[in-house]
């Protein structure tokens, strides 16, 4: 979202367009600004790509202005639109077939009063589906609100978790799911959270195994904390206070070190915690690269054969490489292209991360040792999370506004582009050759939503 400046903030901009729209007019240059303007507009939708139409909307406007968009010295909208009463207007923009995958700078011009903003357009690759013959696909409906799942080897289970709405939530569910049926063997709702308004529970969001202790770990974004449960019948083992770990998104269990670690999305650290004692162990500080920006860290994929942690920084283009036994970074990665990163998974023999960046809509596979990204790939729109199946050497990255889920090789060939039905969220491997995607719904009536789909690929 962008927000507008009056025009005397902009006069070089204003001038300048209309140069090149070659504007002839009586009117002065320099006429009436929006003094105090709080107008703002967005550009977006899910899946924006060339030969499509996107919707730009604006909002706090002056009733009666007219607004034109402007691509370069190209007008967008012939006849200006007009702002309601409401200070509301809502466009169509037409993206041409040729239009370059991208952030595109769209310029909105107000006038009577003036005042002019540019926002950005992400115009998203297309990639047609291909490859269904070359995998098999099972899937399961499950609840609706389906954010992540783990595999654990010791209890041959799917942990899955769910949460519905925005706050107070009160609908959230943590499922034990069998991995062969995807049927659900045990689900629960936690607990309501003490004195909160409106019945929230502690809705579980992000999921990690525990095999050693026989646990799972979950996030609970919206109480910034996190939460144990056993895996044999997912009672409650302990519940975190309100705050351990802000915004808590992503958690790993190392089980050779004994140790927990949970992304505070929002922040610049992981939280850490003892696997058995529950106890807050020293946090990682991850220190940006960049110049006065903050790295935020997202998902986490833990090695734990060479003891280490992978994360990416949704703030910055940049990946970190932790070592567990001593908590120490060993190294920030630049990736370059890579806008709103929020994907990682890593391949151990050829000592690989991957990538998944939603602002970009692209997989980066990066070589660990030199920092040096190997491939870019597109995947498309909202490219989310991302896993790297061991026994095939295939990433499966979850596009969440394409609704797809792109499979890519080692040498950045896109093998698969699969239909993973409404709003793909997140993927999770089982070290067995399958791979498990869980999707969200645009509701509880939607048929290709809420759903798990066991992904593998085909036998020849």
């Amino acid at each position: 979202m962008s927000r507008f400046v009056s025009l005397p903030r902009v006069a070089g901009l204003a001038l300048a367009l209309s140069l090149v729209t070659g504007a002839v007019s009586a009117e002065p240059v320099f006429d009436a600004p929006a003094n105090g303007f709080r107008g703002q507009v967005s550009a977006r939708n899910e899946n924006v790509v060339p030969g499509s139409t996107a919707e730009v909307t604006g909002r706090a406007f002056v009733p009666g202005q007219q607004v034109t968009l402007l691509r370069g010295a190209t007008v967008l909208n012939e006849t200006p639109y007009v702002v309601d009463a409401q200070g509301n207007f809502k466009a169509s923009v037409q993206v041409p077939a040729d239009a370059v995958p991208g952030q595109q700078p769209l310029v909105v011009r107000a006038s009577n009063p003036a005042a002019a903003a540019v926002v950005a357009l992400r115009v998203s690759p297309h990639l047609p589906l291909s490859g269904q013959g070359d995998f098999q696909q099972t899937s399961g409906k499950l609840v609706q609100g389906l954010y992540q799942s783990a595999y654990s080897a010791g209890s041959n289970a799917l942990f899955v978790t769910s949460a519905v709405g925005r706050p107070p939530v009160t609908q959230s569910q943590l499922l034990k799911v069998d991995p062969k049926t995807l049927k659900v063997v045990k689900a629960i709702t936690p607990a309501q959270v003490p004195d909160a308004k409106g019945g929230s529970v502690f809705a579980v969001y992000g999921v990690g195994v525990d095999d050693a202790n026989g646990n799972v770990w979950v996030s609970n974004t919206r109480q910034d904390t996190v939460a144990v449960y056993r895996q044999s019948d997912l009672s409650l083992v302990h519940q975190f206070p309100v705050g351990a770990v802000p915004h808590a998104r992503d958690v790993v269990v190392d089980a050779k070190h004994g140790k927990v670690f949970a992304s505070a999305a929002g922040e610049d650290h992981l939280s850490v915690f003892d696997a058995k004692t529950f106890k807050a162990l020293e946090p990682i500080t991850l220190a940006s690269g960049v110049d006065d920006e903050k790295f935020v860290p997202m998902s986490l994929v833990l090695d734990e054969a060479s003891g280490k942690l992978f994360t990416v920084s949704i703030g910055t283009p940049e990946a970190a490489v932790i070592d567990v036994a001593s908590g120490k970074v060993d190294k920030v990665i630049d990736l370059g292209n890579a806008i709103s990163a929020s994907g990682v998974a890593f391949d151990a023999k050829q000592n690989r991360l991957y990538v998944a960046s939603q602002g970009t809509d692209n997989l980066l596979i990066v070589d660990v040792a030199s920092g040096k990204v190997l491939h870019d790939v597109p995947v498309g729109a909202g490219a989310l999370n991302v896993a790297f199946e061991p026994v095939s050497g295939l990433a499966y990255v979850t596009n969440r506004g394409a609704g797809t889920v792109t499979v890519v090789n080692g040498e950045g060939k896109v093998v698969g582009n699969l239909d993973g039905g409404t709003f793909p969220n997140h993927v999770r491997e089982d070290g067995k050759g399958n791979v498990f995607a869980v999707n969200k719904s645009r509701g509880a009536e939607d048929p290709k939503g809420d759903r798990i789909t066991r992904i593998t690929p085909a036998k020849r």
